[in-house]
């Protein structure tokens, strides 16, 4: 049994206390938060402890950190934790700057840590298959990969204004599945933006919907199209075109029933949120870091992955204030 330190215990950090307990090889042992009642809740729920940054660390039964805090405090928690020789398991991103990402990864590499980075989509099932059909064969070498990411609603201007913008927050995850997807990394960005669907959002100094087309050395090209707003539900789709044929990946609907009639088709909507429509993601994920924990494997999406997936995030920020094409050293 591998005893865990959950680092933070609002929403995403209750979606992973959930696949911790209902895993056979883990359990919460130790909840870390500075919001006291949260914390104190979380771990009457799981039978865990409330400890500080400190007794959570230096305590020799821990295994392994879950980091689901703030993100201005992933860098300190994963260094810490390096240190302390724990396992480390960190939502993205590791931070928002790239010198202090590259700080941490190096303090992360002299203490031969084990980092998993939590790029969620990697682990779908239906992406992973994608991947898995076009790593086979099925479609020849690939030519065109389209990703398409919207979410349901746009966040508030409040939490824009943290989040580092779109690229940082949004399309980061979509430009490292675009380097997973092709099994390559790209050799230029450009990127193209606009303000279309929040006014408050442009005035907190950022865009809500965007296009980014990545050139890579094969010749072949990603085109990511993000935007805050669909208003039919969380838009998840991925299409890779090749040389023998197509690969598509549609959105998960709320249900699969559809209704055939006179006067038209009808089908639901996709499912509308992000918790709902990754969850077996999420599950697919902490196995993984299970096998890693045991031995069994490499962590799949590694510091590197994370400080690459935010390099590109800045070329395509670069490119939209400039209004050219970057390229990727």
């Amino acid at each position: 049994m591998f005893n865990i330190a959950l680092f933070g215990c609002g929403r995403i950090g209750k979606v992973h206390a959930v696949n911790i307990d209902a895993h056979p090889l883990t359990q919460i042992k130790a909840v870390i938060d500075p919001y006291h009642e949260g914390a104190a809740k979380l771990a009457d729920e799981y039978d865990a402890e409330v400890m500080t940054t400190e007794e959570a660390m230096a305590d020799p039964d821990i295994h392994a950190v879950v980091i689901c805090s703030a993100t201005d405090t992933h860098a300190d928690l994963i260094e810490q934790a390096a240190r302390a020789g724990k396992a480390i398991f960190c939502e993205k991103p590791i931070d928002l700057s790239l010198e202090r990402v590259r700080g941490c990864l190096n303090v992360v590499n002299e203490n031969n840590a084990k980092l998993l980075v939590g790029f969620n989509r990697r682990y779908d099932p239906q992406f992973r298959t994608l991947k898995d059909l076009f790593e086979s064969g099925a479609i020849g070498k690939a030519e065109t990969l389209v990703i398409t990411s919207r979410d349901p609603s746009p966040p508030p201007a409040e939490y824009v204004k943290v989040s580092g913008g779109i690229f940082r927050d949004m399309s980061i995850h979509d430009l490292d599945m675009a380097r997973f997807i092709m099994g390559e990394d790209p050799v230029s960005v450009s990127a193209h933006g606009s303000c279309l669907v929040d006014p408050a959002i442009g005035e907190a100094g950022d865009i809500d919907s965007a296009v980014v087309v990545m050139h890579f050395e094969s010749g072949a090209m990603a085109t990511i199209i993000n935007s805050r707003r669909s208003g039919y539900g969380y838009d998840q789709r991925i299409e890779l075109h090749g040389s023998k044929g197509m690969l598509k990946a549609g959105n998960v609907r709320e249900h699969q029933v559809e209704h055939w009639g006179d006067e038209n088709c009808a089908a639901a909507k996709p499912q509308y949120f992000f918790l709902e429509r990754y969850k077996d993601a999420y599950i697919a994920e902490w196995q993984h870091f299970v096998d890693v924990l045991e031995g069994k494997a490499e962590p799949q999406c590694t510091g590197m992955d994370g400080e690459l997936a935010l390099y590109l995030a800045e070329c395509a920020l670069e490119s939209l204030e400039m209004h050219q094409t970057v390229k990727v050293n």
